[in-house]
């Protein structure tokens, strides 16, 4: 039971891969660039945390579905996989409704339902 929790996350983040294949949203639009963004988040995130755990705000939350395995002072281990599953989660939804935001927009033939530079 101990592993409950990062089996979770690592079932989320499976679903995540799968969804990015399927809809070319992040990693399989641009490797390079999704791999730069995902650790910059991730470490970002990493600095919050340790930031926050430094000046006493965040504490780890002990339950039996850990591994209780630390990374650092009050750092848990799955907190790593958890930052990682949020950044690629927002990434992912940034590229899917960017992607849908730009289906909706006119196109640059058409102005009030008639062809550029035709005669109305």
């Amino acid at each position: 039971m101990a592993l409950l929790y990062l089996l979770g996350l690592l079932v989320a983040l499976t679903g995540m891969v799968v969804l990015d294949r399927r809809f070319r949203l992040f990693f399989w639009a641009d490797a390079r660039r999704a791999a730069i963004v995902l650790v910059v988040g991730v470490l970002f995130f990493l600095g919050w945390d340790v930031a926050g755990i430094g000046l006493g705000i965040f504490f780890r939350g002990e339950t039996s579905f850990m591994t209780g395995i630390l990374i650092g002072h009050e750092l848990p281990l799955e907190e790593l996989f958890f930052l990682t599953l949020l950044c690629y989660l927002t990434m992912n939804l940034f590229a899917a409704v960017s992607r849908m935001l730009g289906r909706r927009r006119p196109s640059a033939t058409t102005h009030n339902g008639t062809a550029a530079g035709g005669d109305a």
